[in-house]
């Protein structure tokens, strides 16, 4: 591991990044420094440029893992590095453009969760609609995170590493209180 890759991780660690930005920002600045063959100390605004260009044009990425990778370098340059001659506001994010959702039909919900394999999978694809959490947090649910008196599910360390509570609708719990009275086998 090279001294400035080292730097840029400890900085990284210091201010509580999660670990997939942390490995997306080392292998962003990998990336850069491939690039050019050169180490991206001796880099500048100007090849930041020529690289988003590259990543857009040639590997046609799109904007959201662009930006990314604009959001690593600035990090590199703005706090590993400590380079105040670069001018920031020049390190654009390419525009995203905006697409209103796909919404279903209650027809086409129905048929979706109808259409799951096993009570299970039934009731874990109306927990993630009726609440529109993060397939990520409906897979570290516990039992005791969900609150059918109440209504209500408690998300730990959710994305952000925010603990929050969201309200949940009648029908779920039904579904919930049929899948935890279900015996299972090992």
């Amino acid at each position: 591991m090279t001294p400035l890759r080292r730097r840029m991780l400890e900085e990284l660690q210091r201010r509580n990044y999660p670990p997939s930005t942390t490995r997306g920002y080392i292998l962003a600045v990998k990336q850069f420094a491939e690039y050019f063959g050169k180490s991206p100390e001796k880099l500048g605004a100007e090849e930041i440029r020529r690289f988003q260009l590259y990543l857009l044009n040639e590997k046609k990425l799109a904007p959201g893992t662009v930006e990314m990778r604009m959001s690593a370098l600035r990090f590199l340059y703005r706090k590993t590095l400590k380079r105040r001659d670069l001018a920031y506001d020049d390190l654009v994010f390419p525009k995203t453009p905006t697409k209103l959702p796909v919404v279903l039909s209650p027809e086409e919900v129905t048929c979706l969760i109808e259409a799951a394999p096993n009570l299970l999978y039934r009731t874990l694809l109306m927990v993630l609609y009726s609440t529109g959490i993060r397939r990520t947090e409906a897979s570290l649910l516990k039992v005791s995170d969900i609150d059918s008196a109440r209504r209500l599910i408690h998300i730990r360390q959710g994305k952000g590493s925010r603990d929050r509570d969201v309200p949940l609708t009648p029908k779920p719990p039904v579904s919930l209180e049929t899948y935890r009275n279900t015996p299972r086998t090992a």
